[in-house]
């Protein structure tokens, strides 16, 4: 994003500069050359006027001598001559007129204008009161020095502001190298790796307090993280180890015992094994919640294959019709492993509600900008209530389910940016529909994880939850 700001940034006073700086400097300019020509002009005008009371009146020459030194002492070169070319009055130093210029004007009607490289020259006529004909002829040389101060400085403010807007540009590129480095921190963040900083001591002082503030969330981010873990890893070795004990004391204390006694043990050790899934259940959930591991490109069908494989044979064992439906290519990004533990917590729930003869097809592919994966059953299937209360934890609606199987499905879709849903299956059943965002081929990379758990890793896998 910040690369195109720079580029827009240069874009826009390029068009500027073309459209709109350097045509109006241009003409500017030539405005000015202009008005100065008319000026001297009109300035050779007046001294023809002046000249004419002089050569036609025989008036003093007072004030012909006067206009002569006052555009003398302005830095003009003057010259008056009468018809015959003789000399009236003028500067010390002559002006570069030639003597065709000066035939030519004693003959004009009109003042003639010529651009010389210095000056401007006028030569004018000395027209008689009546109109009939020339008294003489003037010649005025205006230094153009005046007006190129004026050109160039006009030429020095276009520049500057042209190099005002390349300093933008380059504040916008002093911004754009923080900022990218901000962004990285960020994707890097939210990928699972927790001890990204982002540097917070270069771009302007906003910049930096952005950084800054980013790097202290993050840092207590790691912190919360890393103490959930803690805490998760103390509650697995307090909660399990006792519950372990207690099971094998049981089990020890039912061999010696009387049939009516060992019944009502039996029933103990049900129920410490129903609790032993709902503190694995918790750790997973507790595990789906801090789950920071990096997101890697996998292909959907590919994993799909591999958990049906790996759960047909505890389907077949209960009667279980398992099978794929449509099956089409597309590739997701999600943390390693997470997209089979979904698959798992899926299957298993279905297993557990359906009863022999039923079927569970699992279909997956493209949708939009997304991928799409559907576990759907012909069992007993939910009711509203239970749909809309489905993805929360130890709602359940079967006897000995802890509830958390689709709770664990709902965290690790979620926190890998897609939605999980729940319908009705056409005919009977429950339909739960994944959605996903869909990443593009990796260019010289294939990762198509086919290769699921075994299938009495994937039968552990069902003690983490049952069917809500």
């Amino acid at each position: 994003m910040t690369r195109r700001i720079v580029i827009s940034v240069l874009g826009l006073i390029a068009v500027v500069l073309g459209t709109i700086a350097l045509p109006l400097g241009l003409l500017t300019a030539a405005q000015d050359r202009r008005d100065f020509a008319v000026d001297t002009r009109s300035a050779a005008t007046t001294l023809a006027s002046v000249a004419e009371e002089r050569l036609g009146d025989r008036s003093s020459p007072r004030p012909l001598h006067h206009l002569v030194t006052a555009l003398g002492g302005s830095g003009d070169l003057v010259l008056v001559l009468d018809q015959a070319g003789a000399r009236v009055d003028g500067t010390a130093r002559r002006p570069a007129v030639t003597a065709g210029q000066l035939s030519s004007g004693r003959a004009a009607a009109q003042p003639a204008v010529y651009q010389l490289d210095d000056y401007v020259l006028v030569v004018a006529p000395v027209r008689k009161d009546s109109g009939t004909g020339n008294l003489g002829v003037v010649a005025l040389a205006r230094p153009t020095s005046a007006v190129d101060r004026r050109i160039t400085v006009l030429w020095l403010l276009i520049a500057g502001v042209s190099a005002a807007g390349l300093l933008a540009a380059g504040l916008a590129r002093w911004v754009r190298r923080p900022l990218a480095g901000l962004d990285s921190a960020a994707q890097l963040l939210g990928d699972g790796q927790l001890a990204t900083r982002s540097p917070a001591d270069k771009g302007p002082q906003e910049v930096r307090r952005l950084a800054g503030n980013f790097n202290q969330m993050a840092a207590r981010l790691e912190a919360l993280v890393h103490g959930h873990q803690a805490t998760m890893a103390d509650v697995s070795h307090q909660l399990r180890t006792p519950l372990a004990a207690l099971r094998l004391r049981l089990e020890l204390l039912a061999q010696d015992s009387d049939e009516a006694v060992a019944s009502e043990l039996a029933g103990a050790q049900e129920e410490i094994g129903r609790l032993s899934r709902l503190v694995n259940g918790l750790l997973a959930v507790a595990r789906a919640e801090n789950m920071t591991a990096a997101p890697v490109t996998i292909a959907v069908d590919a994993i799909v294959r591999s958990r049906i494989a790996a759960w047909r044979p505890a389907a077949d064992e209960q009667g279980i019709t398992l099978t794929a439906g449509g099956l089409e290519p597309v590739l997701v990004r999600i943390g390693d492993g997470q997209l089979e533990q979904i698959l798992d917590n899926l299957l298993a729930n279905a297993l557990d509600a359906l009863h022999p003869g039923g079927s569970l097809v699992v279909a997956a592919g493209p949708d939009g900008d997304r991928a799409r994966v559907t576990v759907a059953d012909n069992g007993p299937g939910m009711t509203a209530e239970q749909k809309r209360l489905a993805f929360r934890r130890f709602a359940t609606g079967t006897s000995g389910g802890t509830g958390l199987g689709l709770a664990i499905v709902d965290r690790l879709v979620v926190s890998a940016g897609g939605t999980a849903a729940l319908s009705d299956t056409p005919g009977g059943g429950l339909t739960v529909a994944i959605e996903l965002p869909a990443a593009l081929p990796e260019r010289g990379a294939r990762r198509i994880a086919g290769a699921g758990r075994p299938g009495a890793q994937a039968r552990h896998d069902r003690d983490s939850g049952g069917r809500p």
